[in-house]
């Protein structure tokens, strides 16, 4: 366990009605007890809250509730104490600069978490889940992240390290004996582990997009020609008059980005400018910004009006240069004309009068989940796990391809290794300084 004791506000900065400020080390005890004018905490039970009065001398800063949580039984397995005071900056400052003053440092970010980290409270796919719970804004994103802090994904991920550690050990041995030619480790049985992790490995990776997807949200260009009602579109879908509309073509100069959550995913809404020849200098500057949009976007709903000849709309389509399954084709203006001569894949509505446009969320969720989501405790929403599965995947390969060359031992064993390590990188078995600080620097302060 870490010597020093640290400090930090683990509440928003900011005024509020609760600030909660958080000590974790050894000494969280003594150091609150010496500017806490109540019980003797250190004679109190485990996870108890006790009102009292933060003091700097003879003077009262606050009257506040201090909970404690006795070692191992906490967040990160040290002595924790969460004092609760009133949310006044001035109050928050105050009380940590006598935490400070009596012997606490200042907590870096993300330092909490890693102190439960590295106390064995979590592993390291575990401590990067709550940085995810913390950071979820959707039903979806919130069940991923409690999935994989409960460790589900971690424990397969173990269990397939462990088996290979079998393996690895037999190999090792071999080499031990090499003078002797002996086999203690079967080349059909470590074939068919192969096969076993490269079953569970491939839908872990495979689940990627999916997992980003659920974390990130999806980014969704609306494009199409002026006047085609992406600005009525957009503000539509968000119920909100959130871009100007007008009669007049071009009004909309710069892109818009905007949120827009459907079953529990959130997409990404990008109002772009109308694609023409441009009439003048800004407006050629916001059509440039359009087309750059949609050459990045994976997914691009193009508005066109409903009275636009079909091979007009297959011609601008076609100039998207995007593959098939990256449009969705909108035929807008639906109230004023029922047509047929649209293209079969085109959704009919009517952005103004708001027609269909339940029918247009329910395709848009689709097009990007095609129904396969899931709330798994198997499914990949890091990078970092992500690349380690990859690289792993190409060990694995590598010894398949030594196993069927017949390959010696010792050149076995180097792949196993590698594959070892790319697992052991998931959940922190191996770990380096440089990848630590990567991963903590990123939560914030208090936790």
């Amino acid at each position: 366990m870490a010597k020093s004791t640290i400090v930090a506000l683990s509440t928003p900065s900011g005024i509020g009605a609760i600030a909660l400020i958080r000590l974790s080390g050894l000494d969280a005890f003594a150091i609150t007890q010496a500017i806490f004018k109540g019980k003797i905490l250190s004679q109190q039970n485990s996870h108890t809250a006790h009102f009292g009065y933060i003091i700097d001398g003879q003077s009262i800063i606050d009257e506040v509730v201090v909970t404690i949580y006795k070692s191992p039984n906490s967040f990160t397995k040290e002595n924790v104490v969460e004092i609760g005071c009133h949310g006044s900056s001035y109050i928050v400052q105050q009380i940590i600069k006598l935490l400070l003053k009596n012997g606490a440092e200042m907590a870096q970010p993300g330092e909490f978490t890693q102190r439960a980290f590295l106390n064995g409270r979590m592993d390291l796919a575990q401590a990067e889940a709550v940085a995810d719970l913390i950071a979820s804004e959707t039903a979806a994103s919130h069940a991923t992240a409690i999935n994989q802090m409960k460790g589900g994904f971690s424990k397969r991920i173990k269990q397939l390290r462990e088996e290979l550690i079998h393996f690895a050990s037999m190999i090792e041995l071999e080499l031990d004996f090499s003078e002797e030619d002996v086999e203690f480790a079967s080349r059909e049985g470590f074939k068919s582990l192969l096969h076993k992790i490269q079953a569970v490995i491939s839908p872990l990776i495979d689940s990627f997009d999916l997992g980003n997807v659920i974390k990130n949200g999806v980014p969704v260009v609306i494009a199409g020609r002026p006047n085609a009602g992406k600005s009525t579109l957009l503000n539509t879908l968000l119920n909100d008059e959130r871009a100007i509309v007008s009669d007049i073509a071009g009004t909309t100069r710069d892109t818009i980005e905007e949120i827009l959550v459907i079953n529990g995913i959130q997409f990404r809404l990008i109002d772009t400018a109308g694609i023409r020849e441009a009439q003048d200098q800004i407006e050629a500057i916001g059509i440039s910004k359009s087309k750059l949009k949609v050459a990045q976007a994976n997914l691009v709903m193009y508005v066109f009006d409903i009275e636009l000849p079909v091979e007009e709309v297959i011609a601008d389509v076609k100039n998207l240069d995007k593959q098939e399954e990256e449009v969705l084709l909108v035929a807008n203006k639906s109230d004023k004309i029922l047509s047929s001569k649209i293209p079969k894949a085109a959704i009919a509505i009517s952005a103004k009068e708001g027609l269909q446009i339940e029918e247009l969320k329910k395709a848009l969720y689709d097009r990007v989940l095609g129904g396969k989501i899931a709330k798994s405790d198997s499914l990949i929403t890091n990078l970092r796990h992500y690349e380690a599965l990859r690289n792993t995947q190409t060990a694995l390969e590598n010894a398949q391809k030594g196993i069927d060359a017949s390959i010696s031992g010792d050149f076995l064993a180097m792949d196993i290794r590698q594959a070892l390590f790319f697992l052991g990188e998931i959940t922190g078995e191996i770990t380096t300084d440089d990848l630590l600080e990567n991963i903590f620097s990123k939560f914030c302060i208090g936790k």
